[in-house]
């Protein structure tokens, strides 16, 4: 138990330090002859962790605060940002400083031209915005060229990018959006402590109200094929609806829902009300799946893009996906007949899981914040 407590306690901290994860921004660029217009969404909470936008502190940002510090943001951003072309830098200037909403809170929107010395073939784009105080954090691109449209994830590992717009890369997106369906899952915390909820029972059987270890391996891992496979089916089907704008609904409910089904799915470990755990997934898996198309849906790319992007990204969730359960099936298989598997991380677990995914329903359904990730 003191090892099980202790991991928790490390689980935790190692949480609790990438507490700022939530940090993308969305940059637009689209080139007309030599010229590149911008727009650039950067999340208000991300300005204020760099810089400072709160001023009295009351945990409100408001458009007076926000105002005020118009031209701290400008240099802060703009300085993170170059665009060149045949090896000569295009310089840029801001436009429009504007506030709109996102599905995750609210962003600046800083409108820029750049404007470059001759007709432009090839646009190389360096990008370093939070990368030294957020290795997490990713710059999500919309590129626009003559009608066709490219993608780009900007991270800390690929921060400068080139792109030839009379033929854009398209292996290239389709691997930059599989890595960012790979980090989705492996930094969505909600979706890893579904699954784990969904998973921890596989290795065991229920007999008179207890868990006992299941005897062979083999029915183990086809309780868990039927799981992870409902799971992928449902959120691949309503990941795919979202991100084409056939079916919406609203951030609050999706986010809450998504919570309220890591609590359902933990519990029923510890007070059985489900027999069939891959019902379960599937069920929730459809909410899971609106949670997933939340970046694509973001960057409002057209039909054709979208498409290429949407199945990288997918594949990267299931890829990520994928590797969690082969971690996790041999080590709990190989746990399942010990006392600390069978209480200290099936039932105890569960409860810590079902803990804290009530708390994230409340603050998702209320709007407060207590927990830090």
């Amino acid at each position: 138990m003191k090892r099980f407590l202790l991991f928790i306690f490390a689980f935790c901290w190692v949480v609790a330090a990438y507490a700022h994860k939530p940090s993308d921004s969305y940059l637009a660029l689209s080139i007309a002859g030599d010229k590149v217009v911008g727009q650039w969404d950067i999340a208000l909470r991300d300005l204020d962790f760099a810089i400072g936008l709160d001023a009295n502190g009351d945990g409100q940002i408001t458009w007076g605060e926000v105002r005020a510090k118009h031209g701290e943001i400008a240099a802060y951003a703009m300085a993170r940002l170059q665009l060149s072309s045949d090896g000569k830098e295009c310089p840029t200037q801001l436009t429009q400083h504007l506030i709109d909403d996102h599905t995750d809170g609210a962003y600046a929107v800083l409108r820029f031209q750049a404007q470059c010395s001759t007709v432009l073939h090839t646009l190389k784009a360096r990008y370093n915005l939070f990368f030294d105080i957020d290795p997490q954090h990713k710059g999500l691109l919309r590129l626009e060229y003559q009608g066709v449209s490219a993608a780009g994830v900007f991270t800390p590992e690929n921060a400068n990018q080139q792109f030839t717009l009379q033929q854009p890369n398209h292996l290239t997106q389709f691997l930059a959006y599989g890595t960012e369906g790979v980090w989705h899952i492996w930094k969505g915390y909600d979706h890893i402590l579904f699954l784990l909820a969904l998973l921890l029972p596989a290795v065991a059987v229920r007999r008179e109200k207890q868990w006992e270890g299941i005897a062979a391996f083999k029915p183990a891992f086809y309780s868990v094929l039927k799981v992870v496979t409902a799971f992928t089916v449902a959120h691949s089907v309503t990941l795919t609806l979202a991100t084409l704008g056939i079916i919406s609904l609203p951030s609050r409910l999706v986010e809450s829902t998504i919570a309220a089904s890591v609590v359902i799915a933990a519990l029923n470990n510890v007070f059985p009300l489900f027999r069939d755990r891959w019902i379960m997934a599937f069920i929730f898996g459809l909410i899971h799946g609106f949670g997933f198309a939340s970046v694509l849906s973001e960057l409002g790319l057209p039909k054709e893009a979208l498409a290429l992007a949407l199945v990288g990204f997918n594949l990267g969730v299931e890829a990520g996906q994928l590797v969690i359960v082969s971690l996790f099936l041999p080590l709990a298989f190989s746990l399942r007949q010990t006392k600390f598997y069978r209480i200290a991380i099936l039932l105890t677990g569960s409860i810590i899981i079902a803990i804290l995914a009530g708390i994230w329903f409340a603050e998702r359904a209320f709007d407060f914040k207590i927990l830090p990730f």
